[in-house]
């Protein structure tokens, strides 16, 4: 089992990251291992949404597909994978912090098939890596804005 949470406090309006956040045509732009991102479902995002995912991970292409599971939007996104190379959750959360900051949180978890019980702890660190790198990004992005 693979369960990993990072949090990051990006200077902005909550309204402001979340539409940004939740929005997979954006995921390629901030997302480390993304490479691309096709809607499978007609836009807008919503609960039964599938976008389908190209990303590189361990050195490895991978290809999935998410389906939103929950959604409310400028507070919680849950997406679960509907095909893939392994069962995963991915959720954002996000939380007024002050004025104008918002914490948001990035966690996921599942159970990677196909990869030893020994892996996992491998596994859980490079993901925390990698979504530190993504969050880095996303606040980079939205801090930097015009």
């Amino acid at each position: 089992m693979v369960d990993v949470q990072t949090e990051i406090i990006i200077n902005c309006p909550r309204d402001q990251v979340s539409a940004y956040a939740a929005d997979p045509d954006k995921a390629p732009e901030w997302y480390v291992n993304i490479h691309s991102a096709e809607w499978q479902t007609p836009k807008p995002l919503a609960v039964g949404s599938k976008i389908a995912f190209k990303a590189q991970f361990l050195g490895k292409q991978l290809a999935y597909v998410y389906q939103i599971v929950e959604y409310k939007p400028g507070q919680l996104l849950v997406m679960r994978t509907a095909d893939g190379p392994f069962p995963m959750e991915t959720m954002y959360t996000w939380e007024s912090v002050g004025g104008h900051a918002t914490r948001m949180t990035l966690r996921n978890r599942g159970n990677p098939a196909g990869f030893s019980v020994l892996f996992a702890p491998f596994m859980s660190f490079m993901m925390r890596r990698a979504n530190r790198k993504d969050l880095k990004n996303i606040k980079k992005r939205l801090e930097n804005q015009p």
